[in-house]
């Protein structure tokens, strides 16, 4: 059945939400023409509650609101503040938002966390479900892949932190970005804005909205923004990791009268970057022998790398990479105001295609040659929700339809310098390149997730002050995976495991088959659970607003697709297969205050976050025989304190800062992958199972290595005790050419605490903190005009985004530098 025959079939179930007649709404709810036809009164929102205006209007219960009357912890960044600091995604947010942490070494390799929750740092897995839910217009973004996208004419993004899930059909244990674009408009009005700067960077933006009709308006939008990379191949001569990203958003407004409003909205964007690719950062030792760990296997192919220094940005990968990725999708959202309140349906259907090309031995040497998952994936979604308010009661009432299919068709394959690297030198064969040569495994792997919920929130206002707010969720999630992996040899003939009947493997076979196994397994997994929260908040003075937060939520459940672990006769465990859900139990309060006349904001929250069979990224180091799998962590637990400031003393001069120290550790996870300093060693067990001798010392080569390890206690990946951000503009009258404005100077700066980069902290892997400094300084009009020069990371501070520990326990750490420092300037108009 096709996309398109598919979503024309969801899309009656919101034209009949939205047939009933329409009535007056209730005074104090939002009606959709209200939302649809506000004039986009730009804020250059700064960390939560500072902007142009008095107050930050938000949709984050699903209502509009003011930012401050939203009994919940929420980052709020809108969309002139997103151009001016060039967060045009959501890897670039991170910066103005100290709770997001945001990692990615390609884009299907992408993680995106609150609080050091969400998703598992590392490979992506398909059956696992993300914790950070990702929304543009309504529309749930399934695969995180879409953050990776540049933002196109978005006028806020809310960034909700702690569970979400009563008001979010999806998983959202962990918050959720809720991104608002500017609507189709019945004022005529547009933008335009480019952006030009070294590295040969180019930006262009623009957007254009007015009346077709009485009743039907039209809004397209469109970007276009390239850079040459980062990181030069003295190999090829080429530089890598740049970018390429076009995309275009069209929508159509009908609205008939002020009661009703439809919105047809279609998007299409693409990738098409020299990327993506680490390089060498480091060398440790592990427990492999010495003559199998990266320095001696070096020497004996006489390679070098480039350089040892990461940050001369060098590399010489000998294979061609490529990050082909599209992604779009169409939408109908309809709302109507009836007497019981206002009826919201979003039909919508997405889509993904990723074709990449990589180097995984990141190395000039022809070890791995090919290491590709091209992957396509479609889903379809629809949600219906009535909203409302009457007397003392408010309410949110939905129900949310979810299916999704991927169809993956991967491919590793060794090269000729794999049997000396891979082999252990002592064999004869290891001198034998066509043992490994031309070593292919081809991968194919399916899914089809399918999801249903239905979820509310009521408001009883207790008092005018005193409110207490319920919500629940009711999910059901099935999943069925089927994955195939299927081994040859340089040859074409097929490698499979044989039994003592079949005369056993030779040792060329064995050889191969410690390198890539084959491997089939079909999986299914389906669940109901039921989560649950309760808010109070109250008003201790018309600026002063209290609140505090239980909710017991869960994540779903999934399937490993990047295989599991097998026995010695090859067979899979398929009791790996399948990944408990998380339970999770989160603890918030929070007290959010305007004084000076409402001029300065500060709000503040504390919070505790406990999970059960927490969903953790598992790598071994072996070579391909898997890419890592997942496995649940018995216990976690994340905690802190979290803090947003802003003033605008004058409009001469507004400052921010927001911080955050968030303790996150694993509070009980027994039976943990070791890092690679207790890798690599000798794993000889008995009958039992029970490892025979004791573990050597961390990077003792030739030690008996730990089957796992306890790492109760230690630092989850990817998150930072201490983070901030903090900034401030200045500006004074000024005029150019005969027109009257403001020349103004800005700042913008984050600062990030050390955080482990592998799933279990490793002392290889720890990134030192860093903080990093932004500039501008420019004049604009009130008639929309605007340009500025700019500085980003202006002292040009090394610092890494992500370091990763290469397969096959040589001790090789490979990294990913941040950008260096960049400057260009920006022209802005708009009517």
């Amino acid at each position: 059945m096709s996309r398109v025959t598919l979503l024309a079939g969801a899309a009656p179930l919101a034209l009949l939400a939205l047939s009933a007649p329409a009535f007056a709404a209730d005074a104090a709810a939002a009606t959709a023409a209200d939302e649809a036809t506000a004039p986009a009164a730009e804020r250059t929102s700064v960390g939560t509650g500072q902007s142009d205006v008095d107050d930050i209007v938000v949709t984050a219960r699903r209502r509009q609101e003011t930012a401050q009357d939203v009994p919940l912890a929420i980052s709020v960044v809108g969309g002139d503040h997103i151009d001016s600091t060039g967060s045009f995604n959501v890897g670039r947010l991170q910066q103005l938002t100290p709770t997001l942490q945001f990692y990615s070494s390609n884009p299907r390799n992408t993680s995106v966390n609150i609080r050091g929750l969400g998703a598992p740092l590392g490979l992506t897995n398909d059956g696992i479900e993300q914790g950070v839910g990702i929304y543009v217009d309504d529309v749930y973004m399934a695969r995180v892949a879409s953050s990776t996208f540049d933002f196109l004419d978005v006028k806020q993004i809310e960034v909700l932190r702690g569970p979400q899930g009563t008001l979010y059909g999806k998983n959202t244990t962990a918050g959720a970005i809720n991104i608002t674009t500017r609507q189709p408009t019945f004022t005529p009005e547009g933008r335009a804005e480019i952006s030009v700067g070294n590295l040969g960077f180019m930006q262009a933006k623009a957007a254009l909205s007015g009346p077709l009709t009485d009743t039907l308006a039209a809004r397209i939008a469109v970007s276009s923004t390239r850079r040459d990379g980062t990181i030069l191949n003295v190999a090829t001569g080429q530089k890598v990791n740049e970018q390429d990203n076009l995309g275009i958003r069209a929508q159509l407004l009908f609205q008939p009268n002020d009661g009703v409003a439809f919105t047809l909205a279609g998007d299409f964007s693409k990738q098409n970057p020299r990327c993506c690719v680490q390089i060498y950062a480091r060398t440790g030792s592990t427990q492999r022998a010495l003559n199998r760990q990266y320095a001696a296997l070096a020497a004996s192919l006489g390679y070098s790398v480039p350089s040892t220094n990461a940050f001369d940005r060098l590399t010489d990968v000998d294979v061609p990479l490529q990050a082909k990725n599209k992604i779009g999708g169409v939408s109908l959202r309809g709302k109507i105001d009836t007497g019981i309140g206002t009826i919201t349906s979003i039909t919508a259907w997405r889509f993904w295609d990723w074709n990449p090309s990589n180097d995984r031995d990141f190395l000039g040497l022809p070890i791995t040659t090919k290491s590709n998952n091209p992957s396509k994936q479609n889903q379809y979604t629809q949600e219906l929700r009535l909203s409302g308010e009457t007397g003392r009661l408010g309410y949110v009432l939905g129900a949310f339809g979810f299916y999704q299919t991927i169809r993956t068709s991967g491919v590793q394959q060794q090269g000729a310098a794999a049997s000396k690297w891979l082999i252990r030198p002592s064999d004869a064969l290891s001198k034998d390149p066509s043992v490994l040569n031309g070593l292919t495994a081809t991968n194919d792997i399916s899914l089809k997730n399918t999801s249903a919920a239905v979820f509310g929130q009521l408001t009883f206002k207790v008092t005018d002050a005193f409110k207490i707010q319920p919500g629940f969720r009711v999910n059901y999630d099935k999943k069925v995976g089927d994955y195939n992996s299927v081994v040859t040899n340089g040859a074409g003939q097929l490698v499979v495991f044989k039994t003592a009947a079949q005369g056993g493997n030779t040792a060329r076979e064995k050889a191969q088959l410690a390198v890539l196994a084959p491997q089939q397994f079909n999986v299914r997994f389906s669940d109901w659970n039921f989560s649950y929260d309760a808010t109070a908040s109250y008003d201790v003075a018309r600026d002063i607003h209290a609140y505090a937060t239980y909710a017991h939520t869960f994540k779903s459940g999934g399937v490993n697709l990047n295989g599991v672990p097998a026995d010695t006769a090859g067979v899979p465990i398929l009791s790996l297969a399948t990944v408990k859900p998380e339970t999770v139990n989160h603890y918030e309060a929070g007290i959010k205050t305007q004084f000076w006349d409402r001029k300065a904001t500060f709000n503040v929250s504390i919070f505790r976050t406990e999970i059960e069979n927490y969903q953790a990224q598992v790598s071994n180091y072996t070579v391909g025989a898997l890419r890592g799998y997942l496995a649940n962590a018995d216990k976690v637990r994340t905690q802190g304190v979290e803090f947003d400031f802003s003033a605008r003393p004058s409009e001469r001069f507004n400052v921010y800062g927001n911080g955050a120290y968030t303790d996150a550790t694993y509070r009980k996870f027994t039976n943990a992958p070791c890092p690679p300093e207790l890798s690599g060693g000798t794993q000889n067990v008995d009958a039992n199972g029970n490892l025979i001798g004791t573990p050597g010392a961390a990077g003792t080569p030739g030690a008996i290595s730990p089957l796992s390890c306890d790492i109760s206690g230690q630092r989850l990946p990817g998150v930072s005790k201490w983070s901030f951000s903090y900034g401030a503009e200045a500006n004074v009258p000024a005029k150019l050419f005969g027109t009257d404005g403001q020349a103004y100077l800005g700042f913008d700066g984050n600062y990030r605490s050390s955080f482990s980069s592998n799933p279990s902290p490793s002392a290889y892997t720890w990134i030192d903190g860093y903080a990093l400094s932004n500039f501008r300084l420019g004049y604009r009009t009130d008639n929309g005009f605007d340009i500025y020069g700019w500085v980003r990371n202006a002292f040009d501070v090394n610092y890494y985004e992500q370091l990763a520990v290469a397969s096959g326990s040589t001790g090789l750490i490979v990294g990913q530098p941040g950008d260096p420092r960049t400057w260009g300037v920006t022209f802005k108009a708009s009517f």
